[in-house]
């Protein structure tokens, strides 16, 4: 398929998405003439965002030399924040983690000192990069921040979160440009996922359902191909309302939602009534592999409250697949139930050929979504046109 986009960033993103690996692969998806190609070609190299070496595979000449992204061509910083945790990485602009971290925060502390200490972490991340790589300069193209809650699109702002006090109407995305000096993207955490896990494991869908189970419970949808944002809620079934025979208020004013009986935080407090002390959702998934009673009935009853809202949206959507990923994803007993639920009460139809599956792609879902997005977003053609440029 040809894209639209002939420029320079077009380029740019089909070597980084693996899709054209020579001249003649970007000729061919381009539709531009294989001089004018080659004449791209060039300025993107003498731009350090492209390097040409080996050889690739004839298709009846002379063996093509391989395009691939330049070690100078730059990278993006790229957070996943979590209620009470971070996971920070430097990604090449394919997206693909270069250095890994961890940072403990909790997210409930308010968004100034949250960001900026993300911000801090990233920076002495890529310090301790450039140095392995022996590079005098490494250039940070973007940075792309993932959150628990839900995020406007149009403002970047964060839109009536639960258990984030003080980030109501946080302009995110604006801070971040301004403190970190980079092009910023602010996106739902369960978005970042959904986007990362389609790219890297699942690319021939083209409609998937990644479900995030944790502290929260989310959803990213990936409808014909592309992240599904609606006005910035699409996904969010956190807050669902559900039938239960004890009332439970949730964070969002609301009786009885889904988070509010079946998330990470909603099992650890019904653990702890039971006196089992819980401090992180992956606390619960040892209870139950170590055969706790309470925990493995827990998870079967949240299993069976999740799968009750997944039925009408999976008869509604009709997904290829659905991805289950977060820390709770590795509870057993919580995945078969919401397997169990769907398989029995969808339409034979939706399920046929539907595969419920857990994340292939792992803890690094979010990061690589980030990445991915950054470089999709309209923001890179304007740094990639000035290096060119210059």
């Amino acid at each position: 398929m040809r894209i639209r986009d002939d420029g320079p960033a077009a380029l740019v993103r089909l070597v980084a998405t693996g899709q054209a690996e020579s001249r003649a692969d970007l000729a061919r998806l381009s539709g531009l003439a294989p001089s004018s190609v080659s004449l791209r070609v060039e300025e993107l190299i003498d731009a350090r965002l492209f390097a040409e070496e080996g050889a690739g595979t004839s298709r009846g000449g002379r063996r093509p030399r391989l395009l691939r992204l330049a070690r100078e061509a730059g990278v993006f910083f790229v957070a996943d924040l979590g209620a009470h945790h971070a996971r920070l990485a430097i990604v090449d602009l394919a997206g693909t983690p270069l250095a890994l971290s961890e940072l403990a925060c909790e997210i409930a502390v308010g968004p100034e000192s949250t960001l900026d200490s993300v911000i801090g972490h990233l920076r002495v991340l890529a310090r301790d990069l450039r140095d392995e790589l022996g590079l005098a300069d490494l250039p940070v193209r973007g940075i792309g921040v993932g959150l628990p809650g839900p995020v406007d699109p149009a403002t970047g702002q964060v839109v009536s979160p639960s258990r984030m006090p003080g980030w109501n109407d946080f302009p995110a995305r604006d801070y971040l440009t301004e403190r970190a000096g980079l092009p910023a993207l602010v996106e739902n955490d369960a978005n970042l996922m959904a986007v990362g896990e389609h790219r890297r494991s699942w690319p021939g869908l083209d409609n998937l359902m990644v479900l995030k189970l944790g502290s929260g419970i989310g959803c990213g949808v990936i409808a014909e191909g592309r992240l599904h944002r609606g006005r910035g809620a699409a996904g969010d079934i956190s807050h669902v309302r559900i039938l239960s025979e004890a009332t439970v208020d949730c964070s969002c004013g609301h009786p009885d939602c889904l988070e509010a009986h079946a998330s990470g935080a909603a099992l650890a407090a019904a653990l702890a009534r039971q006196g089992i002390t819980v401090d992180h959702p992956a606390d619960i998934v040892d209870l139950v592999t170590n055969g706790v009673p309470q925990a493995t009935s827990a998870v079967r009853t949240a299993g069976r409250l999740i799968g009750d809202v997944l039925t009408a949206l999976v008869n509604f959507f009709n997904p290829d697949a659905l991805v289950i990923g977060g820390s709770l994803s590795n509870a057993e007993p919580l995945i078969s139930t919401i397997r169990g639920v769907i398989y029995e009460r969808c339409l034979p139809l939706a399920t046929r050929n539907l595969e419920i599956v857990t994340s292939r792609t792992g803890r690094d879902a979010s990061i690589l979504g980030a990445g991915h997005l950054l470089l999709d977003s309209p923001l890179s053609n304007e740094w990639i046109e000035a290096a060119v440029k210059q």
